[in-house]
């Protein structure tokens, strides 16, 4: 079963960077890509992408999880995928190892579902990865990843509220903190920053015109 647990403070595990071993100098799309192919697969659970993502899993699973609220979406979907979201971001936040609850982790796609998913996501993914090299790297160091996490708990949480078009903008901004983090591109993280003030304004301005029609009818109703 896996368990979460806090990074020892001697040795912090950098988040945003894999392991040695085959998976060192694969771009995101092609592990995704790897993974999609894999006929041994019938199922592919998000317990086996964290598995599968090792050292890349907290960047990886978060644009998993938000890029599908960027493409037009039934309703409902922004809650379900949000939480995934809350729970990622709050374990980066706190300095923690990725982690999913069972009820999430035994969640799982046919392999055709994910590659079809995949296939959607490939051109949007392999454009960002030809533009992301290392740079500003003091951006990416475990403390910065700790205020990534706070600001991606931030947007998960309002993309998760029934407001029209709310959930769009925060999905982007997450999206962008992610590629930061995967190939440490301070860049990114301060694209995802600027991305994260616009996307929170738009949703609070959205929020406040909603509550207020709603006031103006009601209080025009009695």
């Amino acid at each position: 079963m896996l368990e979460g647990r806090s990074m020892d403070h001697g040795a912090r595990p950098d988040l945003s960077h894999p392991p040695s071993g085959g998976h060192a100098n694969l771009r995101l799309s092609q592990m995704l890509e790897q993974i999609a192919a894999d006929e041994t697969r019938e199922v592919i659970s998000f317990g086996d992408l964290l598995s599968a993502l090792h050292g890349r899993a907290f960047g990886a699973l978060m644009i998993i999880f938000a890029f599908p609220n960027i493409l037009p979406s039934p309703p409902g979907l922004a809650g379900v995928l949000g939480l995934p979201l809350v729970i990622l971001s709050t374990q980066m936040m706190l300095g923690r190892l990725p982690w999913l609850p069972p009820f999430i982790a035994r969640r799982s796609l046919t392999r055709a579902s994910f590659s079809a998913l995949f296939t959607r996501a490939t051109p949007w993914l392999a454009r960002a990865e030809r533009l992301l090299r290392h740079r500003l790297t003091p951006l990416t160091t475990s403390v910065a990843q700790r205020g990534v996490g706070f600001v991606c708990l931030i947007l998960s949480l309002v993309l998760m509220l029934p407001i029209p078009f709310g959930n769009s903008l925060p999905s982007i901004a997450i999206c962008l903190f992610a590629l930061g983090v995967l190939e440490r591109d301070g860049a990114w993280i301060i694209g995802g920053l600027v991305f994260s003030v616009f996307a929170l304004g738009f949703v609070g301005g959205m929020a406040y015109a909603l509550i207020m029609s709603t006031l103006f009818v009601l209080m025009n109703a009695f």
